[in-house]
């Protein structure tokens, strides 16, 4: 299995806001793209990189598996490394696809990204406590428990960290 992620470009994120698929992506998108519980993600992305268009670089992109040409889901950093030298991982995967070792993949290329990265220091992740299977997933890596977090949409989440260039 080879996978990548792809970047997006400021116009792909503003259809996805806009509940569109891109008329031109860099790869071919399913209408899974669209279904309302990733078009928050959409609309932040959309918003954050018309602000701040460096980060399209590392933002939200899609996994995409080369060898059967299928985009399988979403991953990227939140942002650009912040002050502090953090970045904080976000991955989703198409239901259609899951317990393929997408995630995982996804995982490894981020975690690979930020190690080679010289201003990155610290690689974060936030999980539900009830989202079983990226738990598990996140435990098979040095990440430590650092406290919990609110978010709007999530609601409850465990905050993990590690060294980048662990």
């Amino acid at each position: 299995m080879t996978i990548q992620i792809v970047h997006l470009r400021g116009p792909d994120f503003a259809a996805l806001a806009a509940g569109r698929l891109p008329t031109d992506p860099p790869v071919p998108l399913t209408p899974h793209f669209l279904t309302p519980d990733w078009s928050s993600t959409w609309r932040r992305r959309a918003r954050q990189v018309a602000a701040h268009p460096a980060d399209a670089a590392w933002v939200t992109g899609i996994i995409w598996d080369d060898d059967r040409e299928i985009a399988t889901g979403r991953a990227g950093f939140h942002a650009s490394p912040d002050e502090r030298g953090m970045v904080e991982i976000g991955y989703a995967v198409d239901p259609a696809y899951r317990r393929q070792g997408y995630a995982r993949a996804a995982l490894e290329i981020l975690l690979a990204r930020a190690k080679s990265e010289p201003t990155v220091r610290v690689v974060r992740v936030t999980v539900r406590p009830d989202n079983t299977a990226s738990l598990n997933l996140i435990k098979q890596y040095p990440f430590v428990e650092v406290g919990e977090q609110w978010d709007d949409e999530d609601g409850l989440e465990i905050v993990l960290d590690m060294p980048a260039k662990a």
